[in-house]
This record gives C-alpha cells, structure tokens and sequence, in this order.
C-alpha cells in the first residue's frame, strides 16, 4: 500500500514525484512504457516559454511563468542543461506589427519581464540569417531550451533517491475504489494499491479519468507535431529560438537551438485520432520547409540528420485541468498539459502538492535536493579524464564517435538507478547514436555491450518498447 501512485513518467509525472518526495509518505510513479519519458517529453520543441502567448489569468499563464523562474534551481540541484537563448517573435507588415504590439501587452499581463522590440535590421545584426521580410522583432530574453527527458530522468532518480519508487512497464487497465484506498489492475494481472492517485498520463489522462469517473470535465483532442534536427555542426546558426506570431493551432513552426549544439526546425500541428501515431509524412516535412521561409531562407536543409513527431496532450477544457476528482476524493487529474506544458512542470508540480492536494505534513529534515549524475566522459578535463581511466579503462573505447560516447558512459546508462537496457534508451541517457550517422557505425557496438551487461541474447535486446528486438535470429556461426 502506497500514500501516493503517480500515473505517467513524463516530466509533469516526474516533477509531481519529486515534490511528493520532499514528504514523508511513500511514492509509486509508474508507466506504461518500457523507460521514463517515452512520449510527449521526448517529442517536443524544448523550449522554456517566457509566458507572452497564454491567456491572461489562466492556469497556463501563471504556472508558465513561474515555471521559467523555477528551471534556474533546477539547473543546479538536478543538474539539467539549461540553454539561455532569449527568443524574438517576428512580423513582416503593419498588421504584423499591430499583432506584436498585442501580445507584447499580453506579456506584460501575464509578468513576462525584460520584454523589448528590435526592428527588423536591429535584429538582423544579432540574428543575421533571419529574412529581410522581417520588419520588427518582439524580443523575450527570458526564453530558454532544456532537454526534457534528462530533467524527467533527474527528477525521478532524484525522487528515488529521497525515497520514491517507479515501475516501469506498469500498463494500468483498470482502477476501482475499495474503502478508503484505490486499487489499479495492470495489463500483466499485477495489482497495485494507494491511498491516492495522481493521472499524469498525458495523451491517455481522459482514458484514465474514465476508468473512475463517469464524465470527466475533460476530454483529450490529441494533435501531432512533426520536426526536422540539424546536425550539431549547425550550432551557432541561430542562437535565438525564432518565433512567427502564434494562431489557435499553436506557437507555429520554430527555430530552436538545442543544449547539445542541433537545431530543431518544426513543428507542424494538427489534430489526430491515434494518440500513439508518431510517424512522419512528405506532406508534414513540406510544410515546415514553407513555413520556415517567413522566418529565414538560409536554414542549410543538407544538415538534416533525422526527423520525428510527437503527439500533445491538448484538451477541450483550454486550460491546464489540474483538479481532485469530482466523484472520489484522493484521485487527482493532471491533464491537458500541452504548450507550455514543459515550462509550466516545476509549478505544476509545486501548485498540486501545496494548492490542491495540500499535503499537511512537514517536509522532511533529510531530504536532499541534489542529483549529481555521472558525467558524461567527454565532458571531463584533460586531468579528471586521465583519473577516470585509471579507475574504469572501459573510457579508452570510444564507441559512438559522432557524440564521443565511451563503453563506459554506456555502461553507466545501463546500471544506474534509472538505467535502461535498450538502445533508444541508451541515446536518451548517453547519446550514443543521436550524431551524424545516427547509430549507423555504434548501434551494433552499443547491442554488444547491452547484451553483455545484462546477461541476455543479442537477438533478446529491444529497441525500446518491450518485445522489439532488433535482430531476429543469428545467421552466421563464429
């Protein structure tokens, strides 16, 4: 029996961990899926929003800009990368212009601070890609980029850490109420019981709602936004996220620069029935490639090293719906999170615990905010590299030459407290593979080391998901 079960290892799940775990109760966060952050988390823009697009005195507005002040802790106790590029939201005509001056005064409301305009050759001396049809520039120097599944991974390793729990492969289908306690029956007959449960299932949160209310207040409308990445060699192109003004669809298609040196160029946006249809189409990659246009026309399309899409969790509520459970006390919603979900987490996290749930415990004296994951080999100095390999010779092979990935830093991924053992989850947590080639020279070298370290066939190691091995069966004899 648990106090608290969260539903959803993505970063609102992971921050709603972490908060719970600064509390003396015992924490459960599960999911789904065969590692943290396996969806919307992994699948966004990575932007740190400043908060000038939200409506004013909505939950999305406040929580989004108490959200962007928030990461600067963050990036010293969970040790996550934080990318202060500041962004410039443009125009092009007189109406244009009329537009941004509008939402420089919906900044304003909402608390946005430091906001100012560049005219179009203003700011084409800082951002000298950007199109000569670009006659003024809204700038919000408080936007920033992360990476959104290392601070879910650093938050979940940093709930563990002060106690918590999470289960993986964990595919809740059904949930029932049984005197003052809730009991959640997973697809693998496993159950698990909890005095409270939090749904941060994102895409799935209404499919959760429903399985103990009747009508939840929400339903989710689930949109798909695809991108292209540029090669990290494209680093220093754009330092600014770019920004056209945004519609009801959404923020538009962006340039945004990444923490590890890409550039994300996306996304599209519009409605879909199957909330786990992340495919790309032709049709999607042109139509950012024509958007793009209004923001620049010297974007190097050669450097593209891979695309992808991502589905967001939007909701016909239009606002985040953050709530207990009308029908049972103890089961709280956390749904809705689409843009700027990602920049609102950390406040999210904290206006649960402490304006919905209102957890009547004293925090605990020991709990430790701090993460100190284990570097990455390339990032150490010459002297703390020369100490590494004394202590782990594993460092001397170089696996993955694109991103300077060693045996080691894989050995790493694979055993720490939230390690994974497959390939994609060893790109999300070392970066083998997320270069140039992407994995074409070290997948197979990363396949070796994982069946090593785990003790399985290599026709046994998955992708990512269970039951998706990438060998079928062995063809040659040694």
């Amino acid at each position: 029996m648990k106090d608290y079960i969260v539903i959803g290892s993505g970063i609102i799940g992971a921050l709603i961990t972490r908060a719970l775990s600064k509390y003396p109760v015992s924490v459960l966060v599960i999911d789904k899926e065969n590692d943290i952050s396996s969806h919307q988390t992994i699948a966004n823009s990575a932007i740190i929003h400043s908060g000038h697009d939200p409506k004013p005195g909505s939950l999305k507005a406040r929580l989004c800009v108490e959200g962007n002040a928030m990461y600067d802790t963050l990036e010293h106790e969970l040790a996550i990368p934080l990318l202060r590029t500041g962004a410039y939201v443009v125009a092009h005509n007189n109406f244009e212009e009329q537009m941004l001056q509008e939402l420089h005064q919906r900044a304003k409301q909402n608390g946005v601070l430091g906001t100012y305009f560049l005219s179009g050759d203003e700011a084409r001396k800082v951002e000298p890609r950007l199109s000569e049809t670009i006659t003024k520039v809204l700038s919000l120097p408080s936007t920033k980029v992360t990476f959104p599944w290392e601070v879910s991974i650093h938050a979940i390793s940093n709930a563990i850490k002060n106690g918590a729990e999470f289960k993986r492969n964990a595919h809740v289908i059904s949930i029932e109420k049984v005197e003052d306690y809730f009991v959640l029956h997973l697809k693998d007959g496993t159950t698990l019981a909890s005095k409270h449960v939090i749904n941060a299932a994102g895409v799935m949160s209404d499919l959760i709602a429903r399985m103990i209310e009747d009508n939840p207040e929400f339903e989710i409308k689930p949109r798909k936004g695809e991108y292209y990445v540029l090669d990290r060699k494209a680093v220093g192109l754009f330092n600014h996220v770019i920004y056209p003004l945004p519609t009801k669809a959404g923020k538009g298609v962006l340039i945004v620069p990444q923490t590890h040196g890409n550039i994300l160029l996306g996304p599209t946006s519009y409605e879909i029935s199957d909330r786990e249809d992340e495919s790309t189409s032709r049709e999607g990659m042109k139509y950012i490639k024509e958007h793009l246009k209004a923001l620049s026309n010297q974007i190097p399309f050669d450097m593209i090293i891979r695309n992808f899409a991502g589905v967001r969790a939007t909701s016909t509520y239009e606002d985040f719906y953050i709530q207990e459970s009308k029908t049972y006390k103890g089961f709280y919603h956390v749904a809705g999170i689409d843009s700027p979900g990602l920049t609102a987490a950390p406040a999210i996290a904290k206006y649960l615990v402490e304006e919905v749930i209102r957890i009547d415990l004293p925090m605990k004296p020991d709990f430790d905010p701090i993460h100190q994951p284990i570097p990455l080999f390339h990032t150490l100095c010459d002297v703390q590299k020369q100490i590494e390999i004394q202590k782990h010779p594993k460092h001397g092979h170089l696996v993955c030459k694109c991103e300077k990935v060693t045996e080691q830093d894989i050995i790493n991924a694979i055993h720490s407290p939230t390690g994974n053992d497959t390939i994609k989850g060893i790109k999300k947590r070392a970066r083998a593979g997320a270069g140039l080639c992407q994995g074409g020279y070290c997948e197979s070298e990363v396949l070796k080391i994982i069946s090593r370290e785990t003790k399985v066939k290599p026709n046994e190691v998955n992708y990512y998901a269970k039951n998706t091995p990438i060998l079928v069966k062995e063809t040659k004899t040694k």
